[in-house]
């Protein structure tokens, strides 16, 4: 398991249980699932409060996973603006080569709210399409903390001052609704979320490009990002000097039969001028 970052309280890791931390914090973090299946049948309503089932959202394209709550007076609003900011970096499109999801964790939080998130971050990015693939979602108790448990996002309501403890990430589903990749924190490199977004696709988005790209690069789960992996670089690296030897190599025999060509020619003219 590898916890997130408590960006909103400490930059100390999260988990279960750790001395120093308030009592608010004791269980508050996220813990890695990956490659397992969050449960589809869930039921949630969207932004126009109909009712909705989460598979609706899970067919043939990766989901990017945000569990937030509309309210939150600091930390939900910045992971939704870094998550903006990279996907309006990408060339990828939301509703087309992906779709996001936004969960709202407080059961106390209405559909009228949810549409008006939607209308500003479908704003912000200004994409055409975008409000068919990126869904603000509000439910019930027992729904969202079935799904919350099923990615292991934690969190902490403070009946003091009616604000929830909670950790700052993202999550990269597969069209089958399997866990991917988590990224932590308030920044998402957009290289990052395009190469969780190829890999949760398997191959289906992105270019060849990406394909070399994720020969190159490993993800790291307990950072929640991708690392330069040294030796498939060199892997690489090599192979694409190879192809360049391979390149001058031909490209000097086609001098060298030019030359002797040429050479053949010049010889014979000569010999044809002599009496």
């Amino acid at each position: 398991m590898a916890p997130a970052t408590l960006a909103q309280f400490s930059q100390l890791p999260a988990g279960r249980q750790q001395t120093g931390l308030p009592p608010q914090l004791q269980n508050v973090g996220i813990d890695q699932r990956l490659n397992e299946r969050i449960p589809l049948d869930l039921v949630f309503r969207d932004e126009s409060g109909q009712t909705v089932p989460l598979r609706k959202f899970f067919k043939d394209k990766p989901v990017i996973l945000t569990l937030v709550y509309y309210e939150c007076p600091m930390l939900c609003t910045q992971v939704l603006n870094a998550l903006e900011t990279s996907l309006s970096q990408l060339t990828l499109d939301v509703g087309k080569q992906f779709n996001v999801v936004t969960v709202s964790f407080n059961p106390a939080e209405t559909a009228a709210l949810a549409a008006e998130k939607k209308r500003v971050y479908l704003a912000a990015y200004g994409r055409p399409d975008a409000g068919e693939g990126w869904h603000f979602l509000t439910g019930d108790k027992d729904q969202i903390e079935a799904l919350s448990n099923a990615v292991g996002f934690h969190y902490s309501y403070d009946p003091n001052t009616n604000l929830y403890a909670h950790a700052s990430g993202i999550m990269i589903l597969t069209p089958e609704g399997k866990i991917s990749r988590y990224f932590y924190g308030i920044q998402y490199p957009p290289t990052d979320l395009r190469l969780g977004l190829v890999e949760a696709s398997s191959g289906k988005v992105g270019s060849p490009v990406d394909q070399v790209l994720l020969f190159c690069y490993h993800y790291d789960p307990s950072k929640g990002k991708y690392t330069v992996l040294t030796m498939n670089l060199l892997r690489a690296g090599g192979v694409a000097m190879l192809i360049m030897l391979g390149v001058l190599l031909l490209g000097l025999r086609g001098m060298n039969k030019r030359r002797a060509r040429y050479l053949a020619e010049t010889v014979a003219e000569e010999r044809a001028r002599l009496p």
